[in-house]
């Protein structure tokens, strides 16, 4: 069992939407993102400071009844890492986080995200190249005494792949000493998560490839800007949800269009097709596929086994349809910690740097595809 701080505060919530707002808005300053980022950081920090001085508060200090409530059971690796944290008043040098908290980062990050576990992000630790084969060429025919070499070479490919520094902050109380190391791990643990989650999430969805991750609105066979890095993808048309029968009719041209790779080969997607669009969006399309049923239940349903997930990075009036097993996504390096010794230190608080890496990339051009949204305001009959 391990803690969660999952109750944001109202306050987090409206800050981390008013940061999205700002990053997918191309005409946003510089400053104006730093600011909405930093904004948003302040509001988590009170969120998680909130969040655990209540739960400390009104914990029993024994620890069986601490687990039943859903406390950490640490091991004794990260037990001695994090009281050493309390008792020092946080990371006295660089350091490591533990491998058994940096794989509860992971877990949380695909668990509580829908979009990071539906593209399927790995863990690769320090992996920096990948082997990639055809599947339909990793079995090869030929005379019983015939060379084969040749044939494989083509069927399998060796990518190497360079991995981007993702830098968070992360802010401790300097009254370390009132809290025990499960809450610590679950404080730093907590802010780490929300914060990469947040970085990742609009990265793989919009980054441009300029000391990033490349995201998967963007055009991988345009011209790529020695500035601005990969363009976006230009719309593929537009997708109504009218009917039941011209959703239908969509729906298998979405699918149409993801069934084959950017090579001409075909490519299952059954059951492996998202549809990716903004919150305000998601429920104009929810409300043309919802309907009473017989036994007098309201169910929801679309064509093809189709899923819709929400991200507040993706612009309004867009679907990203993409096919979750075709985007390469990828963190690794451990996550390391250091003091953060310069001028933006809080009053009452110790600031410290997180770094990670991550790589993202599409597998070709026709893994994704961009539409544009054009659903009635009026729910269809029946």
């Amino acid at each position: 069992m391990v803690i969660k701080l999952k109750n944001h505060t109202e306050a987090y919530n409206e800050a981390k939407k008013a940061y999205a707002q700002i990053a997918k808005d191309e005409t946003a300053t510089s400053e104006q993102v730093e600011i909405a980022w930093n904004t948003m950081q302040d509001a988590l920090v009170d969120s998680l400071t909130t969040q655990i001085t209540e739960q400390v508060a009104n914990s029993n200090t024994d620890q069986s009844v601490l687990a039943a409530r859903g406390a950490n059971v640490l091991t004794s690796e990260e037990r001695k890492f994090f009281n050493e944290v309390v008792h020092s008043g946080g990371f006295e040098s660089e350091v490591i986080l533990p491998e058994t908290t940096i794989n509860r980062v992971f877990d949380d990050l695909v668990t509580d995200h829908p979009f990071l576990r539906e593209i399927n992000l790995q863990n690769a630790g320090l992996q920096t190249r990948v082997i990639k084969s055809e599947k339909s060429g990793a079995i090869v025919w030929g005379k019983m005494f015939g060379s084969i070499q040749g044939q494989l070479d083509a069927a399998f490919s060796e990518e190497n792949i360079t991995q981007y520094k993702a830098t968070a902050f992360i802010v401790l109380p300097k009254d370390l000493d009132q809290f025990g190391a499960e809450w610590i791990e679950a404080y730093v643990r907590t802010q780490i998560v929300e914060t990469f989650a947040v970085g990742f999430e609009d990265v793989f969805i919009n980054g441009n490839g300029k000391d990033k991750p490349i995201g998967l609105i963007k055009d991988l066979e345009a011209a790529i800007d020695p500035t601005n890095g990969y363009a976006d993808k230009a719309s593929n048309g537009t997708l109504t949800f009218k009917d039941s029968a011209t959703t239908v009719k969509e729906l298998s041209s979405v699918m149409k269009y993801l069934s084959t790779k950017s090579n001409g080969k075909t490519v299952n997607i059954s059951g492996k097709v998202v549809l990716l669009v903004n919150p305000v969006d998601a429920w104009d399309v929810k409300a043309q596929y919802t309907f009473l049923n017989a036994a007098g239940t309201y169910v929801t349903a679309l064509p093809y086994n189709l899923r819709i997930v929400e991200s507040e990075f993706l612009a309004q009036n867009k679907l990203l349809a993409f096919v979750n097993d075709r985007y390469d996504a990828y963190i690794g390096g451990g996550v390391q910690i250091n003091k953060y010794d310069q001028t933006l230190a809080l009053e009452d608080c110790n600031l410290y740097t997180a770094k990670q890496f991550a790589f993202g990339k599409a597998e070709d051009n026709k893994a994704a595809v961009i539409y544009t949204l054009d659903v009635p305001t009026t729910v269809p009959e029946g």
